[in-house]
């Protein structure tokens, strides 16, 4: 059970979102954000007084300043808040459920909200099982060796050999430095064994060519 929601119609219909482009959000996974912008202070003070929703979305393109928003998002629930003594707010978002738009509401606030619709993704609400599933560890680890070599990074194997399959897997997917549109795939991936054979194929693909990026965290 993620946060306390049972069902789809549990969550709320109505969500504030939070464009950003490369940044990924899955459900159980925790994202940190650093909050300055005016707009978003005053998303995240709102969410903080009601249910403390925030749908995280990628822009689908352009430099607009209303830029189109990606048709899925993962909506999180603040799980940690605390501001600094310059104002900004640092808090982290834990992954309740992937949403679908069915539409952007006109509103008045200075931030973007939608009509989100859960009913699609309603399994994200129960984790998967501890165990190993369908998980190819052995495969996914050595996808991840390579990918990892050819950019001079490194992670903390003990982690990734002991975590379990849905922990490691979405860790991964959200902390390494994959392109937009190959996070919307990893987002959009059915379940956890598609999830996968889509990270590990971009690995892969990452492995055959040259790239740099940072290293990524697995807590």
């Amino acid at each position: 059970m993620a946060q306390g929601y049972i069902r789809a119609a549990d969550l709320p219909q109505v969500i504030p979102v939070f464009p950003l482009s490369g940044i990924l959000l899955l459900p159980r996974g925790q994202l940190p954000l650093n909050i300055f912008e005016p707009r978003y202070l005053n998303m995240v003070d709102d969410a903080m007084a009601g249910d403390r929703i925030i749908g995280m979305i990628q822009p689908a393109g352009g430099l607009a300043r209303l830029p189109t928003l990606s048709p899925v998002g993962c909506a999180g629930r603040i799980t940690s808040f605390n501001e600094t003594s310059d104002g900004r707010y640092l808090i982290t978002l834990t992954g309740v459920s992937r949403f679908r738009i069915a539409g952007e509401l006109p509103v008045q606030t200075p931030y973007r909200q939608v009509r989100a619709t859960f009913a699609e993704w309603e399994a994200d609400l129960t984790a998967p099982p501890a165990g190993e599933g369908g998980l190819d560890r052995e495969g996914l680890l050595d996808a991840l060796k390579a990918y990892l070599e050819t950019r001079g990074l490194d992670i903390d194997w003990d982690t990734a050999e002991t975590a379990p399959p849905e922990a490691l897997v979405n860790s991964l997917a959200m902390a390494l430095p994959f392109d937009p549109p190959e996070k919307q795939a990893l987002l959009e991936a059915a379940d956890l064994d598609r999830r996968t054979e889509v990270l590990t194929a971009l690995m892969q693909i990452g492995a055959a060519s040259d790239g740099e990026g940072e290293a990524p965290s697995m807590q």
